[in-house]
């Protein structure tokens, strides 16, 4: 049984994409503004609350782990990223599924409106726990790049759907680059000195103002701007149909052919990409001396090469050969450049590093759009949201999961080991992606 769904797309389809580009610009800048901070954070709220507190003691833990100080703050960095995306991870099937049922604006604007209060939280949080609850709200909100991947589905077809999943992808990448870069101007933005009495404040106050004040324009201006994409002809099903907030139960629910192929797949990509880019500051310092300007350089590369790449290059290949010849040839070229990267060595010129970036970057931005687009359309129109919130929360698990084994990896076994584990890995999704059916005759659009 099923029934209709009540929405119509009020504003024209034509401006969707722009939108969701700018949608999820906005969204990672603010969440990727706290990057740089980690160091800070860390020594800040130790010396505020004590070596006895919550975090005086989780900091003690990290360095019986490792020796290095830096090592230490990246992998506190690292436990708050996996928080918040293993929150992504059960949270974007749900919105996704939600705005299958309800449409997608109403729902965007909701996950919208909670990103903006976590920066609320976040500019308070004169305590580690308000900082936690700050990044526990972020992280349950962040689903919402499910709700955008939906709606460009929506509003794109066919050959033309892996187009707008990599201009969303354009918009992801790039605000992975902005974002940092805003974080470290505010790093030196400190508020506790002109609002002194204002209970809560403290040094990152500044940039979870940024951040909010991103995360306000991105609310109003969608509330002003993004149409409702769910067709009148699009049926969902009832509230008695088996849901469930674990995404591996919920893929119970998509027996379509493809489906769990590709999320497998998907899963297995990411893993390893997220393994070697948790590691990359650790290779790049030990082996080539790189600092953090030197660091910073070398996302500003990754993230530049992402967006050209799903922005122009995407579009053009997908209509000619089709998503899963694309994602084929990116993960081949994914392959290589984890040996290049393992080959860079102290004697090593920093050219050798950057071609293995290059080929990495490359890859990545044909996989990631393509495999998007067959997400789409391996299920029906009502199914759009749901499906794509479960393709993304396995990318979100593998965002908890690629760190820790990289980690685990890189300190047990040395600095090559995640490049040379993950090329072996990578043989798996390349596989199974070549066994993708087509997409079926009649898929959406």
């Amino acid at each position: 049984m099923s029934t209709t769904a009540t929405q119509t797309p009020t504003g024209p389809r034509k401006g969707v994409l722009g939108l969701v580009f700018l949608t999820v610009f906005l969204d990672m800048v603010g969440f990727s503004v706290i990057f740089p901070l980690f160091p800070q954070m860390l020594d800040w709220y130790v010396a505020e609350e004590g070596p006895e507190s919550f975090v005086g003691r989780l900091a003690a833990w990290l360095e019986t782990l490792v020796e290095d100080r830096f090592a230490v703050i990246v992998l506190f960095g690292g436990l708050l990223g996996s928080l918040y995306s293993g929150l992504q991870f059960i949270f974007a099937p749900i919105w996704g599924g939600l705005s299958d049922r309800r449409g997608r604006r109403s729902i965007l604007l909701f996950t919208l409106t909670g990103t903006a209060l976590s920066y609320v939280v976040w500019f308070f949080a004169g305590s580690f726990a308000l900082l936690i609850a700050a990044r526990l709200t972020g992280g349950i909100m962040a689903g919402n790049i499910s709700i955008a991947s939906a709606a460009v589905a929506d509003t794109h077809k066919k050959a033309d759907r892996a187009k707008g999943m990599g201009i969303l992808g354009a918009g992801i990448g790039l605000g992975f680059v902005v974002g940092p870069a805003l974080g470290g101007l505010a790093s030196g933005w400190d508020l506790t000195a002109s609002l002194p009495d204002t209970p809560g404040v403290n040094p990152f106050s500044g940039a979870a103002l940024i951040a909010f004040g991103l995360a306000l324009l991105n609310l109003v201006w969608a509330a002003a701007r993004f149409p409702e994409t769910l067709s009148t002809t699009a049926t969902t099903a009832t509230t008695d149909e088996k849901r469930s907030i674990n995404p591996f139960a919920a893929q119970g629910g998509l027996t379509f052919p493809g489906v769990r192929t590709l999320n497998l797949a998907y899963f297995i990509y990411f893993a390893a990409f997220g393994a070697m880019e948790f590691t990359l500051v650790f290779l790049a310092a030990e082996h080539l001396g790189y600092g953090p300007l030197d660091n910073a350089w070398m996302f500003v590369f990754i993230g530049l090469t992402i967006a050209f790449v799903q922005g122009g290059v995407v579009r053009r290949l997908v209509p000619r050969v089709g998503e899963r010849k694309v994602a084929t040839l990116g993960m081949a070229l994914t392959l290589p450049g984890f040996l290049v990267i393992a080959a860079v060595t102290k004697t090593a010129a920093p050219a050798i590093l950057y071609t293995g970036l290059a080929l990495v970057a490359v890859g990545s931005s044909l996989v990631m759009p393509s495999l998007s687009s067959l997400a789409s359309r391996y299920v029906p129109d009502d199914r759009q949201g749901f499906a794509l919130g479960v393709f993304r929360s396995f990318g979100s698990l593998a965002r908890v999961v690629g760190p820790i084994a990289g980690g685990l990896l890189y300190y047990g076994l040395g600095a090559l080991a995640p490049y040379a584990v993950g090329a072996v890995l990578l043989l798996m999704p390349l596989m199974l992606t070549r066994k993708l059916p087509d997409p079926p005759a009649n898929a959406p659009g």
